[in-house]
């Protein structure tokens, strides 16, 4: 048993969890990405990084038995927690009630699937995320929140190693990707820590990392958005061919070099900026009717 912040309800670990499991006859869901952080410190970590002030309204995503959302609550006015499972947010009410009765009036539960549901209208005036994302829907969480939850200007996730780096990812880089690109048109993001699989019950069989992602104020508006899209997904589904070739039908040689692009670059080489030049030039050119 390890204590949470001075003052603040007490944090609990991995016994706790397998404790709470046994008494209510629960199991856990490989297919529901059921890893619970179980570690005070990292949730102390988590909450010192995601920066947040106390009349703050945040979002957590899965937080399963409660061990973040324990952390959370005395740091900010709100938490609206969305748990896929009614079993698991059962279990979560019962602990906040016995750990946190002086913060349980701070806490919204909703059961639904976060990567289905409107996260918007569930906590219409949230300003952040804070979340440790369960692995399969993350990426999808991520950007939904990003392009249709605009009043949301920060986020601090945790994921796997492997989609934080493809989240946070730059120009030029290995995982540099669609997902990169629809982050880059809403924010800036970085991934700033690694987590081990130790604080993890039960531990995963892969490396997590937190990435922290911070709206831009010039954000594309979403018709922008639609329109690179609209050039980058045929490129990245061609990523080894040169763009002359996986864009041959929109786009010539000589419209490349209006948007002051190679042709001969590949998609991971281009920049957000790179991407506006050739979706502006390819909106004053007629479609090409080639192979």
């Amino acid at each position: 048993m390890t204590g949470g912040a001075p003052g603040g309800p007490e944090l609990f670990g991995a016994r706790e969890v397998a404790e709470l499991l046994d008494r209510h006859q629960l199991r856990l869901h490989k297919h529901l990405g059921q890893n619970f952080v179980v570690d005070p410190n990292t949730i102390r970590r988590v909450v010192r990084l995601a920066a947040l002030s106390a009349d703050e309204h945040v979002i957590e995503v899965g937080p399963g038995f409660g061990a973040l959302t324990l952390g959370l609550l005395p740091a900010v006015r709100k938490v609206t927690a969305v748990e896929v499972s009614a079993d698991v947010a059962d279990v979560l009410r019962a602990v906040v009630d016995e750990r946190a009765p002086g913060w349980a009036d701070r806490l919204d539960i909703h059961v639904a699937d976060a990567a289905a549901v409107d996260l918007g209208g569930l906590a219409p005036d949230a300003t952040a995320l804070v979340s440790n994302l369960p692995y399969g829907p993350a990426t999808t969480i991520v950007l939904d929140v990003l392009e249709r939850v605009p009043l949301v200007r920060r986020l601090l996730v945790m994921v796997q190693r492997e989609v934080g780096e493809r989240l946070a990812a730059g120009p030029g880089a290995a995982a540099y990707g669609l997902p990169s690109l629809r982050v880059a048109m809403n924010a800036t993001a970085r991934v700033v820590g690694n987590v081990s699989a130790e604080v993890f019950f039960p531990p995963p069989r892969v490396a997590s990392v937190l990435v922290e992602i911070v709206r831009r104020d010039d954000a594309l508006a979403l018709d922008r958005q639609d329109e690179v899209m609209a050039l980058a997904r045929p490129a990245f589904e061609q990523r080894r061919k040169m763009l002359r070739s996986s864009l041959r039908t929109l786009l010539d040689d000589d419209a490349f070099g209006r948007a002051d692009v190679a042709p001969t670059m590949r998609p991971e080489q281009l920049d957000l900026g790179a991407w506006l030049r050739l979706v502006d030039v390819c909106s004053r050119q007629p479609r090409s009717s080639a192979p």
